[in-house]
């Protein structure tokens, strides 16, 4: 229901945005309003995937939570005002970006990494070697 009310209203941005006057020319903090908008409806599509994940499965998939917080992290850069936020907010903000970024690496890395190690087992079970 939320979801779907982030929709209307984003629809709604849009249509309110490109037909005021000048007709069809969208200023910059009407951008970064409709981009905000977007992302945050694209956020809770992806939040209520995993959940609803979590509800069938009782497992938290991480490799879907990653990329959620990326997106939110995006969402927060794309709105921010950086003339207006303090130096030490936007240090935060990178390193959050490079703790999120390095962990989906590592993360990937790992899941290639076990589905070879399974993808060679089950090719020495098949063939009966040790």
């Amino acid at each position: 229901v939320v979801v779907l009310l982030a929709m209307i209203e984003l629809g709604w941005l849009i249509i309110k945005d490109i037909l005021s006057p000048p007709l069809l020319i969208l200023e910059i903090e009407e951008l970064l309003d409709i981009f905000g908008l977007f992302l945050l409806v694209l956020i809770g599509v992806e939040l209520l995937e995993t959940i609803k994940t979590y509800l069938k499965e009782n497992v938290i998939h991480v490799e879907v939570v990653f990329p959620l917080a990326i997106i939110a992290i995006a969402r927060k850069v794309i709105i921010l005002d950086v003339k207006q936020t303090p130096g030490i907010t936007l240090i935060g903000i990178a390193c959050i970006i490079f703790a999120l970024s390095a962990g989906y690496y590592l993360l990937k890395k790992a899941l290639a990494a076990n589905k070879s190690s399974s993808a060679r087992m089950d090719g020495q079970e098949k063939s009966g070697a040790p």
